[in-house]
């Protein structure tokens, strides 16, 4: 009898081990995911536009110039005229 009762216990002693182990693993793994996801989460928030300063405001006006005079010379058609110009506005 006393060889049965030391396989269990023994047996009990590994299981309890394995769970231990088995527990700590998915709590690391679980943390490694939540901060994943919060990285991710960080990574997705939309950015706030910045305001026009005045040397950007010189930049969209040179570049609205330049697209007018390109307008004018033909190079551009009045479809690509408006998507350039809604493109610098909105940028």
């Amino acid at each position: 009898m006393p060889g049965l009762l030391r396989g269990i216990a023994r047996t009990a002693v590994v299981a309890g081990t394995a769970t231990a182990v088995s527990n700590r693993v998915s709590r690391r793994q679980a943390g490694r995911w939540a901060r994943q996801d919060q990285q991710q989460a960080d990574a997705q928030e939309p950015v706030e536009p910045q305001p026009a300063t005045a040397g950007g405001m010189d930049d969209t006006l040179a570049q609205l110039k330049q697209l007018g005079e390109l307008k004018s010379q033909g190079v551009l058609t009045e479809a690509e005229f408006q998507q350039q110009k809604s493109r610098i506005l909105n940028a």
